[in-house]
């Protein structure tokens, strides 16, 4: 949900890092940024649990990367 937030805000993501256990905005918030981005229609609830899960494990193994860490990165692959 922070991601997708700070997506549709046009902000720089490559400098977020996802704080475990930090909570922003309400549930129906959540709901409303899953919807908007999940590519269905009218999703299933197990279709949004997939779009989730599939989501969370991308960020989670992109924020694990070094060539993904800005820092080491520097300005090489910018947007990437």
């Amino acid at each position: 949900f922070q991601y997708l937030k700070r997506y549709d805000q046009g902000c720089n993501l490559d400098t977020f890092c996802y704080e475990a256990h930090s909570v922003e905005g309400s549930p129906a918030e959540c709901l409303q940024q899953f919807l908007l981005h999940c590519g269905i229609t009218d999703p299933s609830w197990s279709e949004l649990r997939n779009f989730t899960w599939f989501l969370n494990v991308q960020l989670r193994d992109c924020e694990a990367s070094i060539f993904c860490n800005p820092d080491f990165v520097r300005d090489t692959l910018q947007g990437f």
